[in-house]
């Protein structure tokens, strides 16, 4: 996790939504499909992404790749599905690393 990443990935309005709505996803998107129906343990599929940004599903997967590759969200495949969580962890860690470091 390099912190010039993260900081490039947080410096777009999109994606800073999208982590927002990853925080609560319950609240944010409508229930998935049964056996990924938790969005704790599965997480939010792209296409629901793609949805509420009201933009194609490459420019949703765009965002969710850049905020993957900063280590900010971890991703799970189900079947042809791709799912994103937040990654507490990274949040965590740059919590510290600004109040330790800058």
């Amino acid at each position: 996790m390099k912190p010039i990443d993260i900081f490039k990935a947080l410096a777009n309005e999109t994606r800073l939504q999208i982590l927002e709505w990853l925080k609560e996803p319950e609240k944010h998107f409508s229930p998935q499909p049964g056996e990924v129906s938790d969005f704790q343990k599965a997480g939010v599929c792209v296409s629901q992404f793609h949805e509420k940004l009201n933009v194609t599903q490459s420019t949703a997967s765009q965002h969710l790749s850049i905020l993957y590759r900063a280590g900010l969200v971890t991703v799970k495949r189900h079947g042809k599905w791709t799912y994103y969580k937040r990654n507490e962890e990274a949040f965590h860690q740059l919590k510290e690393m600004i109040g330790h470091e800058i």
